[in-house]
């Protein structure tokens, strides 16, 4: 039996940054009876209160759930009765700087600019830069045909890892780019919740959408965890079921 599960969030337990459906919800609440759970995905704590904090339900055991925004560069947990940050890891304003310089100089390389844009399409997470080809405000419809199999991303990410020598440069979400201190990647994120948890990291399993080569959720599955890819939030919602009737 695992003692932890951790999720991905956006294609996993929710449609790109909307809030956890009711199932969904309903699900997590079952998790929790029988083991910790724990979601890792590059958006910044507002965003995670939208989509998970604000959504569960009121039989939820928060003690049991820890959310970890921006790759797990920020830990959260709910104490005397708030959530409440544990840790932060935050870039300085040269090294943002240099970020944002090779963006730009990136996507004129590539010549990747989308006829209509909805929003920022940049965004300064504190401890993480996410750019998100689309704009931070893009409607899920088109967010879904924009870049399907990755392949866009892949260029712009290769780009990148020849102008920021010495950062993580991994792809996130349906149109997104985070990028992360060296070493900061999942793998690194589960490996401070094994350390603020006490939970080893062979009593962890994790889920998620993008476990393959270059994805955001694979370095989970390098780092030696038990894995499971979904194709979606209804997908997940089954593994979640399964897991409940074998911790049971």
């Amino acid at each position: 039996m695992k003692e932890l599960v951790a999720f991905d969030l956006d294609g996993t337990l929710a449609e790109s940054k909307q809030p956890l459906g009711e199932p969904m919800a309903q699900a997590l609440a079952r998790l929790l009876k029988v083991a910790h759970v724990a979601v890792i995905s590059g958006g910044d704590w507002p965003q995670f209160d939208k989509q998970v904090a604000s959504r569960l339900s009121a039989d939820a055991d928060l003690s049991r759930l820890w959310l970890m925004p921006t790759t797990g560069t920020k830990l959260y947990t709910y104490q005397q009765g708030a959530w409440t940050p544990v840790y932060a890891e935050l870039f300085d304003e040269a090294q943002k700087a240099a970020i944002l310089t090779a963006f730009d100089a990136a996507l004129e390389a590539t010549g990747f600019v989308p006829e209509q844009t909805w929003g920022e399409r940049i965004e300064d997470r504190g401890s993480q830069i996410t750019f998100s080809a689309l704009g931070q405000q893009a409607p899920i419809h088109a967010k879904e045909g924009w870049d399907p199999d990755f392949a866009k991303r892949k260029i712009i990410q290769a780009d990148l890892r020849q102008r920021l020598p010495g950062l993580s440069i991994n792809m996130g979400g349906a149109t997104s780019i985070d990028i992360t201190r060296e070493g900061v990647d999942k793998a690194y994120g589960l490996k401070k919740l094994r350390d603020a948890s006490g939970i080893a990291l062979d009593a962890m399993m994790f889920i998620g959408d993008a476990i393959f080569p270059g994805g955001n959720d694979y370095p989970a599955k390098e780092l030696g965890l038990d894995t499971v890819r979904v194709r979606d939030p209804q997908e997940t919602l089954s593994v979640i079921d399964a897991i409940v009737a074998c911790q049971k």
